[in-house]
């Protein structure tokens, strides 16, 4: 009897030692990693750029105080990202070696790991609506192309025309590319968010690289490299060099430490992207949010455009 009370009282501890109390609801974003530094962004750009990351985050922070799902927030966030010609994802999105824009996108919620994603995109105003759609109203996670277009245009996605993605920036800096016969790897956009009822959602949308060529994909459509969520751990975004966070599958790697090792959010993040992305040569970032509101910001760059905030009333933004 004795053995065994000691033994009960040990579970108990050992139970009571890893419970928290969870947040009524968190949330994060990014807008790229990079070379964001003061050097290469002019004030007025980082004024701009730092008031559009505040307008998401009170986009996705209204909804989510209000009982709103952490999908909606994330997708209603991200497609204020993709309006604005300030990150490289829907508007904003760069041009491939051919002076087309194609853009990528996903979305998982973590109550059932269903997800949806689409890629190679020209013609959908806001991919991360295309994506969500290919994950309710099918039976598939991945849909590209003209296929993609039409399906989502099918149950009410917004078609323009490729017009709409010109921007005078992104066609000057191709063609520098191409001068230099180089690609710019990073700028992503992507959202992470716990609701109140414990319910956790990713969404990542990109217009990939400048220059890129061959029909090249990355990460961002990619569910377990540049988007994860799953209530028993986390939700993930991710923006970089692609290439990297798909070999290293980054974001269901970050899930799986904190599964399977016990690692915190902070320490999963931290040995993903300073440890095993670093010693690989992999650059980039990731956000993150834990089932229990627990946030995570980590980048290897010089610099990740970021926001955050929670029912806590903490609340931040950063361009530098």
């Amino acid at each position: 009897m004795k053995n065994f009370s000691v033994t009960f009282l040990f579970l108990l501890a050992f139970l009571g030692a890893g419970c928290q109390d969870r947040l009524e609801y968190s949330i994060v974003i990014h807008g790229g990693a990079g070379n964001i530094t003061p050097e290469y962004i002019s004030p007025e750009s980082a004024s701009a750029i730092e008031a559009k990351l505040s307008e998401a985050l009170d986009r996705g922070t209204r909804i989510l105080a209000s009982g709103g799902s952490s999908l909606d927030a994330v997708v209603d966030v991200i497609r204020i990202m993709e309006d604005s010609p300030l990150f490289n994802a829907g508007k904003g999105a760069v041009f491939n070696h051919a002076g087309k824009n194609e853009l990528d996108a996903s979305i998982m919620e973590g109550s059932t790991l269903n997800a949806g994603a689409v890629t190679g995109i020209g013609d959908i105003k806001n991919p991360i609506t295309a994506a969500r759609i290919v994950m309710e109203k099918s039976p598939h996670v991945l849909m590209m192309g003209a296929g993609a277009s039409g399906f989502a245009a099918r149950h009410g996605a917004e078609i323009v025309d490729s017009g709409y993605f010109f921007t005078e920036r992104r066609w000057n800096d191709l063609q520098k590319k191409i001068q230099k016969d180089t690609v710019e790897k990073y700028g992503t956009v992507g959202c992470v968010a716990l609701d109140r009822n414990g319910n956790l959602a990713a969404g990542t949308s990109t217009g990939g690289m400048t220059n890129k060529r061959f029909g090249r994909i990355g990460d961002s459509p990619i569910i377990g490299a540049g988007n994860y969520a799953n209530n028993n751990s986390c939700a993930v975004s991710a923006t970089g060099h692609g290439e990297f966070f798909i070999r290293y599958t980054v974001a269901h790697d970050i899930s799986a430490l904190m599964q399977y090792k016990k690692l915190t959010v902070v320490e999963a993040a931290r040995e993903v992207i300073h440890k095993k992305l670093g010693k690989a040569g992999g650059k980039g970032g990731v956000i993150c949010v834990d089932k229990y509101g627990n946030m995570a910001m980590e980048f290897n760059t010089a610099g990740m455009l970021r926001a955050w905030g929670n029912s806590k009333g903490d609340r931040g933004v950063r361009v530098f």
